[in-house]
């Protein structure tokens, strides 16, 4: 057998796809097994692929519910002023702009969504700095909140 890209070289391989001869020069190793050039085109996963329309949108429900998080985070914390809940309201928090964002885009995961969703975090936090005082729990729980939006994105 001749090789079909490369006829000088004689091969016992094929592709297990489509059967063409293919010498160790053409073959592409696939999760499935040896592929011809032209059966091993890869393509990323639809869940990956996201469009700069769909970033925009993430933009906006970020920022908005970063926004409101911030509020109601300081209103929630002037009523209940204890560092655990504290820490457990900024990882809710982190859990909701996270979700949101992604139901926006119709789950679509990439770590520019991931950075959307720590940036909007960082928004949330400072909106509600506007109403607390500064303290290490606050960067704690701000720590806490950026890792759950981002786990909820990856």
């Amino acid at each position: 057998m001749k090789c079909a890209t490369h006829p000088e070289v004689e091969t016992n391989l094929s592709c297990g796809r489509c059967g063409r001869p293919i010498c160790p020069k053409c073959m592409v190793q696939t999760p499935v097994g040896t592929r011809c050039p032209d059966c091993a085109k890869l393509k990323r996963l639809p869940t990956f692929e996201v469009s700069s329309r769909q970033y925009l949108i993430a933009s906006g429900v970020g920022v908005g519910v970063a926004a409101v998080a911030g509020i109601v985070w300081a209103l929630l914390f002037g009523l209940f002023p204890t560092i655990y809940f504290y820490v457990f309201l900024a990882a809710a928090v982190g859990f909701a702009i996270g979700e949101l964002i992604s139901l926006s885009v119709n789950r679509k995961r990439g770590p520019i969504l991931q950075a959307i969703a720590g940036i909007s975090m960082v928004i949330g936090f400072a909106t509600g700095l506007i109403f607390l005082r500064f303290s290490l729990y606050l960067l704690i729980g701000l720590a806490l909140g950026i890792i759950v939006a981002i786990s909820r994105l990856r």
